[in-house]
């Protein structure tokens, strides 16, 4: 009886990756996530050596794209990674990072009946604005810069529609970790 189950199942399995390849919807798309950011910084910088950032804050981005054919698109951002916040002792305050960005990058679909698994790679340039407030002392810097990011997710389509979770991590000079984790939606026109 187990036998029969196990093979009700992966014919099951195998129906749902039998799906032609052209059940992606190929074309121009527009779409949104939110989520979450974390940050993590070691040393904030020279004169502070010590002071260690982990922060994590609400986030979102807007994003539009081509899928070019059923395995390859190239997709476009707006994202706010939010102003992730964290009490420094060693600097006897609070130091709150406000980060903003734009990015493309080269998307590569593994198509799965109606769902997709993809992974993109691409460059991002972002704008970041670190403030201190410490008592009496309140200071801020500003900094930007371009970096590589890669980003890995997983997408279900009904017909046009799709709805996406992933992860991005942002490879930028100076930072430990730079993490997006988002689930949001697309639309296929």
């Amino acid at each position: 009886m187990r036998r029969f189950g196990l093979s009700i199942a992966l014919t099951g399995l195998l129906a749902l990756l039998a799906f032609p390849a052209v059940a992606a919807d190929n074309g121009f798309y527009l779409g949104g996530s939110a989520g979450q950011t974390q940050l993590e910084i070691d040393e904030l910088g020279e004169d502070v050596n010590s002071a260690d950032f982990s922060g994590d804050d609400m986030a979102y981005k807007v994003f539009a794209g081509l899928r070019f054919i059923t395995f390859l698109g190239l997709e476009g951002s707006y994202r706010d990674f939010g102003a992730p916040e964290d009490e420094v002792s060693e600097l006897d305050g609070t130091v709150t990072a406000d980060l903003t960005g734009y990015d493309v990058a080269a998307v590569g679909f593994l198509p799965l009946g109606i769902a997709d698994i993809f992974a993109k790679a691409g460059m991002a340039a972002w704008d970041a604005e670190l403030n201190l407030d410490a008592g009496d002392i309140s200071e801020s810097v500003t900094d930007d810069g371009e970096d590589p990011f890669y980003g890995l997710g997983f997408q279900l389509r009904f017909k046009s529609f799709a709805v996406r979770a992933e992860v991005e991590y942002f490879d930028v000079e100076g930072v430990d970790g730079l993490y997006m984790y988002s689930l949001g939606g697309s639309y296929t026109f």
